[in-house]
């Protein structure tokens, strides 16, 4: 099992975030792939409640690489990211006459594991050398 890129990867974990599997996913989806800068300024951008955990997962994981590994935070690209489901909370609701309605409330864990981009792996900058030359 080979690695697609060679540079050093940089692991965040969040476990029991309180928000349904499905609405992270939706978030995490759109942010696959992208830098550092741009999956932040999509995170902001973004009108969902499940952007917030998300982003300070990120910011983790990039302050994780700086401090151990001293990369710097614009070369970094938002790699694998899993969001796979947790426990499930059981409630109960009091209702009339005595009732208890049953009330679940969701967890989900979330990785992100980030990578480091190097100028000659970066596909914008490949466009931009040959439009020079």
């Amino acid at each position: 099992m080979g690695n697609n890129s060679s540079g050093p990867k940089i692991r965040a974990l969040a476990k029991n975030i309180r928000m349904s599997a499905h609405k992270a996913r939706r978030v995490i989806n759109q942010i696959r792939g992208r830098s550092y800068g741009q999956a932040l300024m999509i995170l902001e951008l973004m009108p969902y409640g499940a952007c917030y955990p998300i982003s300070q997962l990120i910011h983790s994981a990039a302050a994780n690489a700086n401090h151990n590994m001293g990369l710097n935070k614009a070369n970094l690209l938002v790699g694998r990211v899993e969001v796979n489901e947790g426990t499930v909370f059981k409630r109960v609701q009091p209702r009339a006459q005595g009732r208890g309605y049953p009330i679940q409330k969701p967890t989900c864990h979330i990785t992100i594991v980030l990578e480091e981009i190097s100028r000659s792996n970066d596909p914008i900058m490949s466009i931009e050398s040959r439009e020079r030359g």
